[in-house]
């Protein structure tokens, strides 16, 4: 692989804001719906692969995942390399567009670590966090040393990965609810408190 800063076009030291900046850029320059129906769709689809891979190797880098060959350099290995399809969805995922990313993972038949990794990715996006969470177990069931999916599973149970319709504070407010509707059941008076 290429250098992956070079890649995305920035130096070495880039701060992470700098390098998520330079990658959001480049996907929305090379994402495949730009390019529908034009004779540079491959062409563009080979940049957003190598955008991803890049993207996706120093994230590996920054987090120590990073993998010394036997020449002594860092090699990197990408998930999302292994399938076009899955650097369109997690293009798209970037992008905010998970419907496409939905329709993607939808025609992927083997449900393997990454499309469960992906899926993760689409539900928490979207706010459901249990599912999210199953997705993340069984992409670190079936990859257990990918450092990608064991940081987004730790994440998901830091922050508690359940999900309620409600919340803590719908859950409190259902409660004093459900209270205000007893005391009106058992107070005759219109309007006031009985004691």
């Amino acid at each position: 692989m290429n250098d992956p800063y070079s890649v995305l076009g920035v130096a070495p030291n880039a701060s992470d804001e700098e390098i998520k900046r330079a990658y959001r850029e480049l996907a929305r320059k090379y994402h495949p719906d730009n390019y529908q129906n034009n004779p540079l769709a491959d062409l563009a689809e080979e940049k957003m692969k190598a955008v991803n891979e890049a993207y996706d190797a120093i994230q590996r880098q920054r987090q120590g995942g990073g993998q010394t060959g036997a020449s002594g350099r860092t090699s990197y290995s990408s998930a999302s390399g292994a399938s076009p399809v899955f650097a369109r969805v997690r293009s798209a995922i970037a992008a905010g567009d998970l419907q496409l990313a939905v329709k993607l993972l939808g025609e992927i038949t083997d449900h393997g670590a990454e499309w469960h990794f992906l899926s993760g990715a689409v539900a928490y996006r979207r706010g459901w966090l249990d599912e999210a969470k199953q997705h993340y177990q069984m992409a670190c069931q079936l990859d257990p040393n990918n450092m990608e999916y064991r940081q987004a599973l730790v994440m998901m149970n830091r922050a508690g990965g359940g999900f309620s319709p409600y919340g803590t504070a719908g859950s409190e407010m259902s409660d004093c609810c459900t209270t205000y509707l007893c005391l009106r059941c058992l107070c005759p008076f219109d309007g006031g408190l009985c004691c």
